[in-house]
């Protein structure tokens, strides 16, 4: 089964991304594949390249990151909703030099794209799942 996975909630303030991952694990090692996840909302944080939990807690970005999500172009399929990132100052390379800043924060596992990216994953897969208010 072809399965996308959408997530509304940053890292540590909710359960929906821990639950997530742990659901798209699982789906990988029962043999499923998983199109795509898409951060949407406070789920953008979950893609911050500086988040830095103590070291007796998860690290919730390196966990999504180690999954290895990628299209058959090797690119990540760990996509992060522009809109709701820039609103929540989290940039890339690309977003960054637009805007004149120095700096970005988006893991480089994850990239930047835009709500038809989170469309074509439900028209792509059999199910899309949604964790997060």
């Amino acid at each position: 089964m072809k399965i996308s996975i959408q997530i509304n909630e940053g890292p540590y303030q909710h359960q929906a991304s821990d639950t997530a991952y742990q659901f798209a694990k699982a789906a990988i090692e029962k043999g499923h594949e998983i199109f795509r996840v898409f951060f949407y909302h406070d789920g953008v944080n979950n893609a911050s390249r500086f988040t830095l939990p103590p070291q007796d807690d998860r690290n919730v970005v390196n966990q999504w990151a180690e999954l290895g999500i990628k299209n058959v172009d090797g690119e990540p399929e760990l996509v992060v909703c522009i809109a709701a990132a820039l609103r929540r100052g989290m940039l890339d390379k690309s977003e960054a030099s637009k805007n004149g800043i120095d700096g970005n924060n988006i893991h480089p596992a994850f990239r930047i794209s835009g709500l038809g990216q989170l469309i074509e994953a439900g028209i792509q897969s059999d199910r899309l799942v949604v964790f997060g208010d």
